[in-house]
């Protein structure tokens, strides 16, 4: 059976975050949400994650994925360290087990690489395997010290090595592969005697060489994949990277970006082909984009589906559904659960909430659209307003297919508006109109003269 055995006890002090480090996001998802994806789209039989600081914040974000944690002890006296960490989830693996270790705060690394990885492991049957490196300023890293034989014969963290082992460029990326039963011997071995006074999960290599067993190392093609997350600046090079994937994978598959580099395209939104993207759009959550659709700088969706041939300029989108050949914009606003059907045309300043607006049904400017169902065909002048709060309740309108609502129209909910029906412009509707009716509802115009009588 293959075991993951995901790293996530950290503190992650230099974040200087009340969020654990963990739960900060990277192209929208957690870090720590990538590396668990990642086990389990390779299929790991068991995905054990190791937890710390602000335990309950991680474990409650993941409780609906099938996960195991373990809680690791936390206070003085505790040694910590990567070896401690794996220590609290012995009782997760058994002897025959093959245990994958892997950290939770390394979101880059590619579900391609750790299948070759687990591959190279099957293949060689060794009672370990270390997932390495070459880095040309490897400052900062384990040194992987390697054999006559090619084979892996310790590894010396940073501050424990001499200045021959610093010369090295053959590192450690903080994955490894372990026989069961070798990694619970080893682990017993264990002690802090080093400059940190942590127990390193990285002597548990010595530990194995010095019994007897063979490790080997398997090499990263691209170094980026490695790179970890312990301050804000490495947070922000790592959503560089990602987002550099997100939108190299979208090209690949027929999506135009003017400029890829100002585009913020989040982990998992889907788009169509031939859909173009200016700069400053941004693309969030569970959103889906059609195909052959145009999205101008400065429109942010969210959660959103979008059909195809969609034209959205400098809008916002949030929570809702938009139909084939829609039309939006600049500066309309569509908030959570609106749906526009085929053809609609929303305008300048145009705002909908929780609204249905039929296929044909035109906004041009200026209004707003709130708890309503509006058909097919009808006509919204500029400054329309659907009056759909009392100061307690929120109440619906109707308008229905073929209606002409006038320029500055007040819609008092609840009121049905019949097919065909006329609003004359600076009319206020507080009552139903009848199919056809033209409705009026404004005082008679006077007009006074300056002279005086």
């Amino acid at each position: 059976m293959n075991v993951s055995m995901i790293l996530a006890a950290g503190e992650g002090t230099r974040m200087k975050s009340k969020c654990p480090k963990v739960l900060h996001k990277i192209a929208g998802k957690p870090i720590l949400s990538y590396v668990v994806n990642i086990c389990q789209e390779v299929r790991m039989d068991k995905n054990v994650v190791i937890v710390g600081h602000k335990s309950d914040q991680v474990v409650d974000y993941f409780k609906d994925q099938d996960l195991v944690f373990k809680k690791q002890p936390t206070g003085q006296g505790v040694p910590y360290g990567t070896g401690f960490a794996v220590m609290q989830g012995q009782e997760e693996f058994s002897d025959e087990d093959m245990v994958y270790v892997l950290t939770g705060d390394t979101p880059l690394i590619k579900e391609e690489t750790l299948r070759k990885f687990m591959d190279y492991v099957d293949y060689h049957q060794q009672a370990a395997c270390v997932l390495t490196a070459i880095l040309p300023k490897p400052y900062g890293y384990g040194r992987i010290v390697r054999g006559d034989d090619s084979n892996i014969l310790h590894i010396v963290e940073e501050k424990d090595a001499s200045v021959r082992e610093r010369a090295i460029t053959e590192v450690n990326t903080g994955i490894f592969a372990f026989q069961g039963g070798p990694l619970k011997a080893a682990l017993k071995e264990l002690d802090s005697n080093n400059s940190q006074g942590e127990l390193y999960l990285t002597d548990v290599i010595h530990h194995l060489v010095e019994a007897g067993y063979q490790v080997g190392g398997f090499t990263l093609n691209d170094e980026r994949e490695m790179l970890g997350i312990n301050s804000r600046a490495q947070l922000a090079v790592c959503e560089g990277i990602m987002r550099e994937r997100i939108n190299e994978a979208h090209m690949l598959n027929g999506v135009t970006f003017l400029d890829p580099s100002s585009t913020l395209v989040e982990y998992g939104v889907k788009i169509g082909q031939d859909t173009v993207i200016y700069p400053g759009a941004i693309l969030q959550g569970d959103s889906e984009i059609g195909q052959a659709c145009t999205i101008y700088g400065n429109s942010r969706i969210v959660d959103s589906k979008i059909g195809n041939n969609v034209t959205i300029d400098n809008s916002l989108i949030e929570k809702s559904v938009v139909e084939d050949g829609v039309s939006m914009g600049p500066y309309a606003h569509l908030r959570p659960n609106s749906h526009l059907e085929e053809d609609v045309h929303i305008g300048n300043f145009v705002e909908v909430k929780n609204a249905h607006l039929g296929q044909g049904t035109k906004a041009g400017h200026l209004a707003y659209i709130g708890d309503a169902d509006v058909g097919a065909g009808v006509n919204i002048g500029c400054g329309v307003i659907f009056v759909n709060y009392n100061g307690k309740e929120k109440f619906r309108s109707t308008v229905k297919d073929g209606a002409f609502v006038g320029s500055n129209v007040n819609l008092v909910a609840p009121v049905v508006i019949e097919e065909e029906a006329y609003l004359a412009a600076g009319s206020t509707i507080t009552k139903d109109v009848p199919s056809g009716d033209l409705a009026i509802a404004r005082s008679q115009q006077k007009n006074i003269s300056k002279k005086m009588d």
